[in-house]
């Protein structure tokens, strides 16, 4: 099983998804916790300030933040 490409803690964005209209990337979400899987992509649990709960994502809809950078 490969490692995962996202840690606890890190900064990330939401790419653009059909759930979330074209052309939209949401900004400044953190990785809460990497999601058990037993076969598929892997999922990981997010939350932003700017919302009162937390979101299931993909590692494909994720991307590292320019805010990690920082």
């Amino acid at each position: 099983m490969a490692l995962p490409k996202f840690k606890v803690g890190q900064m990330v964005d939401l790419q653009a998804s059909p759930r979330f209209g074209a052309g939209t990337t949401m900004r400044g979400y953190k990785i809460l916790r990497l999601l058990p899987h037993d076969s598929g992509e892997r999922l990981y649990r997010i939350k932003t300030t700017t919302e009162a709960y937390e979101r299931i994502a993909k590692e494909s809809e994720l991307k590292p933040s320019a805010l990690s950078a920082a």
